[in-house]
């Protein structure tokens, strides 16, 4: 069984390209990065992008289960940078699955270049920045004050200015509202926003992310409270 298991898997993060030109019949161009030679193909269904390919530097790979909004707003980013110190550029690819007031849902996805008679890619796992946030993040909130703890440091935010209605007061922070993910200065960072009732936010979770023990997980993580 665990040996299936692990053919499903590489079959699914894995797979071997197949030379294609501009345009892929039945697909359209979602976005594209002219400079590195990478473009991203999706169908349109149901108000949703979904069944994606990407063309990278003449070969192609699906991604089936990917789902992005089409709202050109929120098109998907397309980033080509070393974000694990290799020397060699990763693809980094950030979709919009849900988006609205208070609310922004994004995944990313991060892949390996491989250099093996041309340029191949192989997708990295990226740990979920929720589940970081359930084992290292604590809080409390009362009607006078949030309390957000990281570590040893210790932040309470004074939310009695906010003029919340106790009904509309949530019984603890809840994080999962706002997930924004972005490269800065060749690091993958995530911010995701602490909510207190359905209209108030009291700050963020930011996530530093690092490439350790063939993974990218947490290198860095703090509060940083609304101004």
């Amino acid at each position: 069984m665990k040996m299936n298991i692990g053919l499903i898997l590489s079959v699914i993060l894995i797979i071997q390209p197949t030379l294609v030109g501009a345009e892929i019949e039945g697909y359209e161009i979602v976005t594209r990065n002219d400079k590195e030679n990478i473009t991203l193909y999706a169908k349109k269904m149901n108000g949703l992008f979904r069944d994606f390919k990407i063309a990278f530097k003449g070969g192609v790979y699906s991604r089936p289960f990917w789902i992005s909004v089409t709202n050109p707003t929120y098109a998907p980013q397309i980033i080509y940078e070393d974000i694990n110190k290799d020397q060699k550029k990763e693809l980094i690819i950030i979709l919009t699955k849900g988006y609205g007031t208070g609310v922004l849902w994004e995944d990313v996805y991060v892949f390996d270049s491989i250099y093996n008679s041309g340029i191949n890619i192989s997708e990295v796992i990226v740990e979920n920045p929720l589940a970081i946030i359930h084992k290292q993040v604590k809080t409390k909130l009362s009607v006078k004050d949030a309390q957000v703890i990281v570590g040893d440091k210790e932040c309470t935010v004074d939310i009695t200015n906010l003029e919340i209605k106790p009904q509309n007061l949530f019984d603890d922070i809840g994080f999962g509202s706002i997930i924004d993910y972005e490269v800065r200065d060749n690091q993958l960072i995530v911010s995701v926003a602490g909510q207190i009732s359905p209209a108030s936010f009291v700050g963020n979770i930011v996530i530093v992310y690092e490439y350790r023990d063939k993974i990218y997980q947490v290198k860095s993580i703090e509060f940083q409270p609304c101004n």
